[in-house]
């Protein structure tokens, strides 16, 4: 089993083009599997222009923009094969593409799930952010059962016969106006935040990356 984790960083990038390079990988990888051979494991790092994407369970009417005003935002809407609602990329916000063999790391789909979530509270932790889980949610959020509940990272993957792809986001120097224009994962009810709004300054994107990667790397070790 191959435990070791390819750290490759795509910069900004086009969300289709994205897409359609960890579709390589993901293909790749379950060909090595079926065909026994060892697999490699990526964790892409990257940003999109402005794009609102829609996972395969999702409701349509949860992007509150039509054509003519998506265009006006300079924003795409692209349908994805990822789970989860609607979201939105931009600029500013850093995400991440574990394209991950699961039975490497002899764990399941929930387990992955909650070592990326457990990475990302680990991560908030040095800029004195306490996060948490939101039961029936994925996701990495703040002041839980509160009545400003808000997300700061949201999660959304697809994986076949165990190996993964998309993953999350994290608002890092979002711009967050772009969400008032979606119900955020579906929920009409919490808010979402970044780092920057929550410490008041920007944040180091390049610093940020190299600490997350090391929370990762340690919890599929």
């Amino acid at each position: 089993m191959n435990k070791t984790i390819q750290c490759i960083d795509w910069g900004l990038i086009e969300y289709n083009e994205a897409w359609k390079a960890q579709e390589a990988l993901f293909a790749s990888t379950i060909q090595h599997k079926i065909n026994q051979e060892e697999t490699e494991n990526y964790l892409v790092f990257c940003e999109h222009p402005h794009v609102y994407t829609l996972g395969k369970s999702g409701d349509e009417h949860n992007l509150l923009l039509n054509y003519i005003q998506l265009q006006a935002e300079n924003a795409q809407f692209v349908h994805t094969n990822r789970g989860g609602d609607i979201t939105y990329h931009g600029p500013g916000q850093l995400v991440g593409y574990p394209i991950f063999n699961l039975a490497n790391f002899e764990i399941g789909l929930k387990d992955y799930i909650f070592r990326l979530e457990e990475s990302i509270i680990e991560l908030l932790k040095l800029y004195d952010i306490e996060s948490e889980r939101l039961e029936g949610a994925t996701g990495v959020w703040l002041d839980v059962g509160r009545k400003n509940t808000r997300k700061i990272c949201a999660i959304g993957v697809r994986s076949s016969r165990y190996v993964t792809m998309h993953g999350f986001a994290l608002n890092v120097n979002t711009d967050l106006n772009y969400f008032n224009h979606i119900n955020p994962c579906g929920f009409i009810d919490k808010g979402v935040t970044s780092l920057e709004k929550e410490i008041g300054s920007p944040v180091d994107m390049e610093l940020l990356k190299s600490e997350l990667r090391g929370f990762l790397i340690n919890q599929f070790a």
